[in-house]
């Protein structure tokens, strides 16, 4: 997050204590459905093209879409996609960013100089158009964009690794260690990464947040899931052109990524502040 943004979500949360918990109860209807949308929408892309696209009415609160599906149905069952990818993205890039921010932090020399220099070259990239081109030369898919969002994400959790490192790197704990002669892995490892663990998993919720808004614009053009499945951006996609029959097919995909985007990002500078005050 930008130190602009970042300082307008501090301002938010300061001014409204309740957006941090309403924040988290987004999240957790938000898994809640990823996780037990199979039960709670079994028939989510079952197709009726008698009803067709209707309106919001008994039976389909936000109504249908122009084949007949529940549109809320879909929109439950879109986070069984949205959410695991956007996850997966944030833990593989946090895997990545960990490993060579430590490496980069601990050992520096050429080893700091090639890692900032590949981080370097990575953000002078624009992530969302690489993985479109990257998608769209070897074929799409979901699986593909995720693995592309992974190397294209992994730089900003190497930098905040690092930079964690060489704050610790030369306290007390840390000569105490090496005068013990331990070996560097096991000084990085079970010494200086658990100190660093809470400023690396405030990075990832804000990856969480751009990961989903990233998949969701490539399976918005047809870049992540296939045609048909139940996706946030796909949804938003296959109902852009009815937006006067039924505008909440439109609407309520395009909110849902939105308001998870959001709640991600308030939980992750909330953490990220109370992380940096208990540090300083």
């Amino acid at each position: 997050m930008t130190a602009p943004a970042r300082t307008r979500g501090r301002a938010l949360i300061r001014r409204f204590p309740i957006a941090v918990p309403l924040a988290l109860a987004v999240l957790a209807v938000v898994v809640a459905a990823a996780a037990f949308a199979p039960w709670l929408v079994p028939g989510a892309t079952a197709q009726d093209l008698m009803t067709g696209i209707s309106m919001p009415g008994p039976g389909h609160p936000l109504g249908t879409d122009d084949l007949g599906r529940d549109v809320l149905s879909l929109l439950v069952a879109g986070a069984r996609t949205a959410v695991p990818g956007a996850f997966a993205v944030a833990a593989g890039s946090m895997l990545i960013g960990n490993l060579l921010g430590l490496a980069a932090g601990y050992f520096g020399g050429w080893t700091d100089t090639l890692v900032m220099r590949w981080a370097d070259l990575m953000f002078s990239l624009p992530a969302l158009l690489v993985a479109i081109v990257v998608a769209g030369v070897l074929g799409g898919g979901y699986g593909l964009a995720v693995a592309v969002l992974v190397v294209l994400f992994a730089p900003t959790d190497t930098r905040v690794v690092r930079g964690a490192v060489l704050e610790q790197r030369h306290r007390p704990y840390v000569e105490a260690a090496l005068l013990k002669n331990l070996s560097s892995w096991r000084i990085m490892t079970r010494h200086i990464w658990p100190n660093i663990v809470p400023v690396s998993l405030a990075s990832a919720f804000l990856n969480f947040a751009f990961a989903l808004v990233s998949l969701s614009s490539l399976s918005f053009l047809g870049l992540g899931v296939p045609a048909g499945s139940p996706d946030w951006g796909r949804t938003l996609a296959d109902n852009r052109t009815q937006l006067l029959a039924n505008p909440w097919a439109v609407i309520a995909p395009g909110l849902a990524v939105i308001v998870t985007a959001a709640a991600l990002n308030l939980v992750g500078d909330w953490l990220h502040e109370r992380f940096e005050r208990r540090a300083r």
